[in-house]
């Protein structure tokens, strides 16, 4: 391959502009084809980013030899059978949050990889300097013994919207699931980087909620996925990690992403990186101390640029990417157990 990375899009939508926008900045990268099926809507993109290849056939795309890598900016049940033609063909993937609908099909395409590169965007808020400082802290010890990880990140409902959101993003049969794919992709990927991807869930114990009905103006007809999911997750070493996303909540907004040790703990807010980072250490004598570990603001844009940027820096120099496919599989399983849970109403093993 040459020094350039050509890249090629799959999807017009506000996320694919987004990654258009950053890769088209980046070095050693060429914005060489994109596409929709909305002819209209490609053709539009391709003018605006001075791209030249345009197809409304994802498969022709993938086909063209002149293509390095490919983006999947579309639905997520649209992904498994388009990245394995990506990764068939023998180019590099980069997916959209999440990589598949379930673990079986994260574990399908890790069988297909071979060599190449293979990454998930779940990783955008993992990238900010205030979650690397977190990171650091922790892994340096600052917080003693991990005993518990609690994320709990409800927004109120607000007026209601003059047209419902997409359809795809509370529909199982599209997305896999709602709030929880939406936002534990993230949560999750957080989560687990922040503590080295050393945590080890075992077991889950979960429930699930789809909108209220006082509320069914704030999602699209036929929606069927949840929008209030909480679990309560037991991992290796005595770790418990407490999780609670919602959105369209009845209830008053509480965002909080807390890692909590033997000797200390530490709190930040995983969507305002320009919010600082707590350190509660514990004086024998005095008790806890409050102290800012981290405030160095950055944009919330930086989230959207860096994946793109990892991956395509991980292709030039055969590194692992920031999540990869076995990463991402530690989500889709974690995700499953909770959905499993909701279902069956009780306890589920993790593998």
């Amino acid at each position: 391959m040459s020094e350039t990375v050509k890249l090629g899009m799959v999807g017009c939508g506000v996320i694919a502009q987004r990654h258009l926008k950053h890769a088209s900045g980046l070095y050693a990268c060429e914005l060489a084809a994109v596409c929709d099926v909305d002819e209209k809507r490609v053709r539009a993109t391709a003018e605006k980013f001075g791209i030249e290849k345009v197809f409304t056939d994802a498969e022709a795309l993938i086909a063209d030899p002149g293509i390095d890598a490919v983006i999947l900016a579309l639905p997520t049940c649209f992904r498994r059978d388009l990245g394995l033609a990506v990764l068939r063909s023998g180019k590099h993937l980069l997916t959209e949050k999440p990589v598949a609908m379930n673990a079986a099909e994260v574990a399908e395409l890790i069988v297909a990889r071979g060599d190449r590169v293979a990454a998930c965007c779940s990783s955008r808020m993992s990238h900010f300097r205030s979650a690397r400082a977190a990171a650091g802290a922790i892994a340096d010890g600052k917080i003693g013994r991990l005993r518990e990880v609690h994320v709990r990140a409800v927004r109120a409902a607000g007026p209601a919207p003059a047209e419902p959101p997409p359809a795809w993003r509370l529909r199982r049969d599209l997305n896999g699931g709602g709030i929880l794919v939406n936002w534990g992709s993230y949560d999750f990927d957080f989560v687990f980087t922040l503590t080295g991807w050393n945590l080890r869930p075992k077991s889950v114990f979960a429930q699930t909620w789809t909108m209220p009905e006082i509320l069914q103006a704030h999602q699209a007809p036929g929606s069927d996925a949840e929008t209030h999911v909480a679990a309560q997750v037991a991992c290796a070493d005595g770790v418990v990690f407490r999780y609670e996303r919602a959105e369209r909540f009845t209830g008053e907004n509480s965002e909080c992403w807390q890692f909590v040790g033997d000797r200390g703990s530490i709190r930040l807010d995983m969507t305002r990186p320009m919010n600082p980072v707590y350190f509660n250490e514990v004086d024998p004598e005095k008790g806890v101390i409050t102290k800012e570990l981290f405030h160095d603001p950055e944009s919330r844009e930086d989230g959207h640029l860096v994946p793109v940027k990892d991956f395509i820096e991980s292709i030039r120099e055969g590194r692992r990417p920031a999540t990869d496919l076995e990463r991402s599989l530690l989500i889709a399983r974690l995700t499953d157990g909770i959905f499993a849970s909701a279902e069956s109403g009780g306890l589920i093993t993790l593998e």
